[in-house]
C-alpha cells in the first residue's frame, strides 16, 4: 500500500486568508450591531463553519444568517482577494504532483468561493477535485468531515491508508479521522503543534517543503 491521494485544506494551509476574513467579519459585526471581534479573536476561529464559531463571538443563533449575509457581501467582492499564498506552497504542490499524487482541495469554505480563490492563485491545474462546503448556513455539507466525505466521493475512492489530509486546525484532523484517514498537520497556519497533535494528527510539519516527505511516510504509521 502506498499513498495515492492528498486532500489539502485552503485557509491556513495553502494561503493566509486572515486579512480578508478579519476585515469582512469586523464590517459585518459592526453593520449588524454587534461588537466587532479583534484580529486575534478572528484568527482563533478561522477554519470551522460560522455556525460553530459565531456564538463564541457573541452572535445569537437567530442572527447568524443575517451576519453571514453581510459578511459575504464584502468578502465575495473584496475580502477573498485580501489573501496571500504562503511561501513555498507553489513548489509544494508541484512536488506532490511530480511525485504522482492526485490532489484535491477539501475546505469548509463555500465551494464556489474556494474555486474562485484557487483560480485567482493560478493553482487550478493542480487539483482534480475542489471540494467545499455548501452555501446555506446550518444545512447541507458544512463540517470538515462532510467535505472530506464529499471529496472522496468525487474522487471515486474509498477512505483508507492511500489517502491523507493536510490541514492546519483540529477540525481538519477530526474530519479526516471521521473518514478513517490520516491527517498531517501544518504549523504555519492558524493552529499549533499542540492543537494538531492533541486532535490526533499523524505528523506535524513546520514548512511546505516537508509535506511531500511526510505524505510518503505517514501510511507506514499504521503498519
Amino acid at each position: 500500500m502506498t499513498r495515492t491521494h492528498v486532500l489539502l485544506d485552503l485557509d491556513g494551509t495553502i494561503s493566509d486568508s486572515s486579512l480578508g476574513i478579519t476585515r469582512s467579519l469586523q464590517h459585518a459585526f459592526t453593520e449588524c450591531g454587534f461588537e466587532p471581534p479583534t484580529d486575534a479573536k478572528v484568527r482563533e476561529i478561522i477554519g470551522p463553519p460560522f455556525e460553530e464559531s459565531f456564538p463564541v463571538l457573541g452572535v445569537p443563533t437567530s442572527e447568524i444568517k443575517r451576519v453571514v449575509a453581510v459578511y459575504r457581501e464584502r468578502y465575495e467582492a473584496v475580502g477573498l482577494f485580501e489573501n496571500d499564498v504562503y511561501p513555498g506552497i507553489a513548489e509544494m504542490l508541484t512536488e506532490l504532483r511530480d511525485d504522482g499524487y492526485t490532489l484535491a482541495v477539501a475546505t469548509a469554505k463555500p465551494q464556489p468561493t474556494a474555486v474562485r480563490i484557487v483560480e485567482h492563485f493560478g493553482f487550478t491545474q493542480h487539483f482534480t477535485v475542489q471540494a467545499g462546503a455548501t452555501i446555506e448556513v446550518g444545512s447541507g455539507r458544512r463540517t470538515k468531515a462532510d467535505v472530506i466525505t464529499f471529496a472522496l466521493a468525487e474522487l471515486r475512492i474509498d477512505s483508507g491508508d492511500h489517502v491523507v489530509m493536510v490541514g492546519d486546525r483540529d477540525h481538519d484532523v477530526e474530519g479526516a479521522l471521521a473518514n478513517q484517514i490520516d491527517c498531517i498537520g501544518v504549523a504555519w497556519g492558524f493552529g499549533s503543534h499542540s492543537e494538531l497533535k492533541s486532535a490526533g494528527a499523524t505528523a506535524v510539519v513546520d514548512f511546505p517543503a516537508q509535506v511531500a516527505a511526510a505524505v510518503a511516510s505517514t501510511y507506514r504509521s499504521r503498519c
